[in-house]
């Protein structure tokens, strides 16, 4: 356990929550709770308090996942099942593992030799109990006509209720899960929301810090039904470490053992990486470089999906925003900022990235990020002029010419062709945005190398932004602050502050549809949710247009019981 530890959010420069305080009003105050409330956990005798999950799946295989809750100081004995119905009658395969204190007791199996397009349902049994029925499902091969993903960020447990969640859980017409970071939080109580109190009742910086926190976490009764019905594909953000994350360091994290040290910087990476692999279900794609989890998922001929690692493998430090403008500090893209050298990915990631976009045989290209990649101004100029004063250097903007470097893979360049149909998927701002990508948005000149925003001429790529599960976003009930953003960033086709919940993104050849749904509240359990709006790309086009609700397919998979 860690020592208590009280903290205040001490941005550098001008952060995002702090632009969105000073101009939209405060963030959500979270009132507290009466008890039982706090209790929508689940608790008692269960073996299985955790629940069970899948996840990173792909065309033959799929990682399965639990925790044993147990007084055992030994190793316990776990078996697990997985079928073709939802009454776990048609069994294709059973195995056995262990888990120990080594790892938390926690339990992961990667099971092959599935069949590739298929749900399957599966179920762990110890110590005389079974556990929660899971369904889950295989990537497609081939010709593959329409997929739909959830997709997620920034679970703050403090700040609210996971009834994004619950509402996810509810719909079987999800092929999987995308969680864009920010999982879990680190702070301890009254942090950074008073809704919930954290366990262990302090900032996590030790091993058994971020273990107990996972499992907090997971105890969340939306949270297990999430998992359960449904495979997550994660990526993490900042916050599954520490706020600000960056190759060598972090903006909450202070080295040193004496007075309000925090230790190691290398050490408590390790430590909460540790955790994060035992109690999340995904591979390590290799065991020593557990920094570098970029992965790829390919669904047929239809979406590659890349996920990309933006924290802890390469990234630099950020740099401090210090141009005075009514809205706060903010930063102009000279000295620093244009150093080639400054890197969100890294030069592996970065040509790894390049190869999986131009080598892809499917379709659309996806990729599922932790930060905007969409220039984010508070005075527009085009770049002729010095391109104008950005606002948040910890998001891509902060990285220009490492942004660059993704620009000329979706442009292409001598010796490649273009990269067409791909789409940004991002979280971390707590807020609801779509964006055409263009790299001169402030200059109506295409010719140029600018951007048209009446036709979306200019526009190289598309970007999605969902909402937080339950941090809190920017107050702007009139849209006044969404107003003034999209008059200095006209590549922006929509902005929503106030509203919590999550992204369904919709496949198939000829476009793809983003949906924002919505949340009623966070401050209580609700059921509540309502459709906000949609926009689309269609193939060839690279940029966006408004769309419609989409009709799920008919007589998907059943839910697990």
């Amino acid at each position: 356990m860690g020592r208590p530890k009280t903290i205040q959010y001490r941005p550098v420069g001008t952060s995002r929550r702090g632009f969105f305080q000073r101009s939209g009003g405060a963030a959500l105050a979270l009132a507290a709770a009466p008890a039982m409330a706090l209790q929508k956990e689940i608790r008692g005798e269960s073996v299985f308090q955790h629940g069970v999950a899948s996840g990173d799946p792909l065309a033959q295989r799929v990682m399965l996942w639990t925790r044993v809750t147990t007084g055992q100081r030994g190793a316990v004995n776990v078996a697990y099942a997985i079928a073709t119905d939802p009454a776990m009658t048609q069994i294709v395969q059973q195995g056995r593992t262990k888990t120990n204190p080594d790892r938390d007791f926690t339990v992961k199996v990667d099971a092959a030799g599935l069949q590739p397009g298929t749900t399957y349902y599966y179920r762990f049994t110890a110590l005389g109990q079974d556990s929660p029925i899971g369904r889950t499902r295989t990537l497609p091969v081939g010709p593959t006509a329409r997929l739909r993903l959830a997709v997620v960020s920034c679970s703050n447990h403090a700040a609210g209720y996971f009834n994004a969640y619950r509402r996810i859980a509810e719909r079987a017409d999800i092929d999987a899960v995308i969680h864009l970071g920010d999982y879990l939080y680190e702070y301890g109580p009254n942090v950074y929301g008073s809704l919930r109190t954290p366990e262990p009742p302090n900032e996590m910086v030790t091993l058994s810090d971020y273990r107990l926190r996972h499992a907090q976490y997971k105890r969340d009764a939306d949270s297990i039904e999430m998992h359960r019905q449904h495979p997550l594909i994660a990526i993490w953000d900042d916050h599954e470490i520490t706020n600000d994350a960056w190759r060598d360091g972090a903006e909450n994290h202070t080295p040193g053992t004496g007075e309000g040290g925090e230790g190691d910087w290398n050490q408590r990476v390790n430590t909460g990486l540790q955790a994060y692999y035992e109690w999340m279900p995904v591979r390590i794609p290799d065991v020593t470089k557990r920094r570098e989890n970029q992965r790829a998922f390919r669904f047929g001929d239809l979406m590659e999906l890349v996920m990309l690692e933006q924290r802890l493998s390469a990234r630099s430090e950020q740099l401090p925003a210090t141009v005075p403008t009514p809205f706060g500090n903010g930063f102009v893209q000279t000295g620093a900022f244009a150093d080639p050298s400054r890197t969100l990915l890294g030069p592996t990631q970065e040509a790894w990235l390049a190869d999986r976009l131009r080598t892809t045989p499917s379709r659309w290209k996806l990729l599922g990020q932790g930060v905007m990649f969409a220039q984010l101004k508070l005075q527009g100029a085009p770049l002729a002029q010095g391109g104008g004063v950005f606002l948040n250097s910890d998001q891509w903007d902060g990285y220009q010419p490492a942004r660059d470097r993704v620009y000329d893979i979706f442009k292409g360049t001598a010796e490649h062709p273009p990269v067409p149909n791909c789409v940004v998927l991002t979280g971390d701002i707590h807020s609801s945005w779509a964006a055409d990508l263009s790299q001169d948005p402030n200059n109506p000149s295409t010719a140029g190398g600018g951007y048209n925003p009446a036709t979306g001429e200019g526009s190289r790529a598309v970007e999605f932004v969902g909402t937080s599960v339950s941090s809190p976003g920017f107050n702007d009930p009139n849209g006044n602050t969404a107003a003034l953003l999209r008059s200095i960033n006209p590549h922006f086709k929509y902005i929503n502050g106030n509203q919590r919940g999550y992204m369904l993104v919709d496949v198939t050849p000829q476009r793809v549809v983003s949906e924002w749904w919505f949340v009623d509240t966070v401050q209580t359990i609700s059921n509540v949710q309502t459709f906000g709006t949609a926009f689309e790309v269609q193939t060839g086009t690279n940029r966006l247009q408004p769309s419609a609700q989409t009709t799920a397919p008919a007589n998907p998979p059943a839910l697990a019981p």
